[in-house]
């Protein structure tokens, strides 16, 4: 097993530098992305060809509860994921990890499709549970996106493709004179207000102002903010991840008012003109419900990107490797009850 050595800086640009190049690589595997992680520990294991280059890895963020540790591997691992022996070395590797900080189990949510059977095989040899099967976004991760494979094609054949009611409401953003901006720090207290608007609306929590500034700091050049303006005034915002060869739509924040001149339409063409020029393979929607009916709570936000022709893409899903079932029932009691207790003071703080 080889460990990245968080100190020497050529150790960890060759590992960033192999994330960035391998199809399965991801920004949730990176030293940067950890760095904003402040309450967790970062390891990741490495496994090397006969070359010496550098064939499969796993990042592990790592955190202490009461009596035990939880260990997750975000999009993990990166590598041929049907090579059984690659996977089984790096999931031993990182159990030996897990025993120095007396973890209770591993939790994987790879970037791989649930129709994988290869795949889940391994993972089944191997120890892991049954993958969750949620529909909506109970997981860390979510289990369903909307995935637009760009294939080379210019911003023009893009915009063709997409249905025709999105094609018109990114020209009624236009035409009602909503204008789109890549913008730096001096636009985060807007865009988290307006995030702060649309996690009350749409109930869930929301990070603090300085957390985003932070991941401005740690992400660099990887991460883009475009904040939408009408007449002058912020209305929505976006946070996009571009790494390796994919762009991400991370965050999403919408004034209540103003949903008429559609500028969630034209923020979305604005990160998938940025994909096009990074020259990504994929731009990724992220997160929708995988219950597709239409009363559905949750239905528009699936309505809204599939607008785009993305492929609606279902993840295995997350998986749990057990080294104490005991803790991770006390770890697992303890996360819903912080949960909870998260949502109760943000909706205090920020009811009406």
């Amino acid at each position: 097993m080889e460990r990245l050595d968080l100190n020497d800086s050529a150790k960890v640009a060759e590992y960033e530098a192999f994330l960035q190049r391998h199809p399965k690589g991801h920004f949730a595997q990176s030293v940067r992305w950890a760095k904003l992680k402040t309450a967790w520990r970062f390891e990741a294991v490495i496994e090397r060809d006969e070359t010496g280059a550098i064939a499969g890895t796993m990042g592990l963020l790592i955190r202490h509860v009461p009596g035990t540790s939880i260990m997750y591997s975000c999009r993990g691992p990166v590598c041929d994921l049907h090579d059984e022996e690659m996977v089984t070395r790096l999931v031993q590797a990182a159990g030996e990890i897990g025993k120095q900080y007396h973890a209770c189990s591993l939790k994987i949510d790879t970037d791989v499709k649930a129709e994988d059977e290869v795949f889940w095989g391994i993972c089944r040899k191997l120890g892991f549970n049954e993958p969750n099967h949620s529909k909506n976004f109970e997981g860390i991760q979510p289990r369903f996106v909307f995935r637009l494979y760009l294939n080379g094609r210019s911003e023009e054949e893009l915009l063709a493709s997409f249905q025709q009611k999105t094609r018109y409401n990114i020209r009624v953003a236009v035409k009602k004179g909503v204008e789109v901006r890549q913008c730096g720090e001096e636009a985060l207290h807007d865009f988290h207000r307006i995030m702060v608007t649309t996690g009350a609306r749409d109930h869930f929590v929301v990070r603090t102002e300085e957390y985003f500034r932070r991941m401005m700091e740690t992400m660099g050049e990887h991460m883009r903010l475009y904040m939408a303006y009408l007449d002058g005034k912020a209305i929505a915002g976006t946070l996009a991840i571009g790494y390796g060869d994919k762009v991400w739509y991370l965050y999403g924040a919408s004034a209540n008012e103003y949903r008429n001149v559609m500028p969630n339409y034209l923020l979305q063409w604005e990160m998938i003109k940025w994909a096009v020029e990074r020259k990504a393979a994929v731009y990724d929607f992220r997160g929708v419900s995988g219950d597709l009916s239409e009363d559905n709570p949750l239905y528009g936000l699936y309505r809204f990107k599939r607008g785009f022709n993305g492929e609606f893409t279902e993840f295995i899903g997350e998986m749990d490797l057990i080294y104490n079932r005991w803790m991770l029932a006390w770890s697992k009691w303890g996360s819903k009850l912080y949960r909870r207790l998260n949502m109760l003071l943000f909706r205090l703080r920020h009811r009406g």
